[in-house]
């Protein structure tokens, strides 16, 4: 996880803990920020998804009848498709909880 990913996270689970009566103006700014922040991050980790299960389709093609096809790569390619489902899975968690935040700010 790079610097950033991580401070993102850590803006949403500060934002999330925050209590009840310090939600002012400048609370709302903050979520509304972090918030279009997750989605943005959502969306480059949707089209990694997509390059890598591009790529993973390329190499398995490759997999037929040649015995030196790129295994190390397809694995690599496997695993990296793996932790992007997971970091989406758990952003999208992050971001529900936030969004909940964010609406009920809206209505009030």
């Amino acid at each position: 996880m790079t610097h950033e990913i991580a401070r993102l996270y850590d803006d949403i689970h500060a934002l999330l803990e925050e209590p009840a009566d310090e939600e002012g103006p400048r609370y709302r700014a903050r979520l509304e920020h972090t918030l279009t922040d997750g989605y943005a991050r959502a969306l480059a980790l949707e089209a990694e998804r997509v390059r890598l299960e591009r790529r993973m389709g390329e190499l398995a093609g490759d997999l037929h009848g040649d015995p030196d096809a790129p295994t190390a790569e397809l694995a690599t390619v496997v695993r990296r498709l793996s932790d992007a489902d997971e970091e989406l899975t758990d952003l999208r968690g992050v971001l529900a909880k936030l969004r909940v935040r964010v609406r009920a700010l809206r209505v009030a």
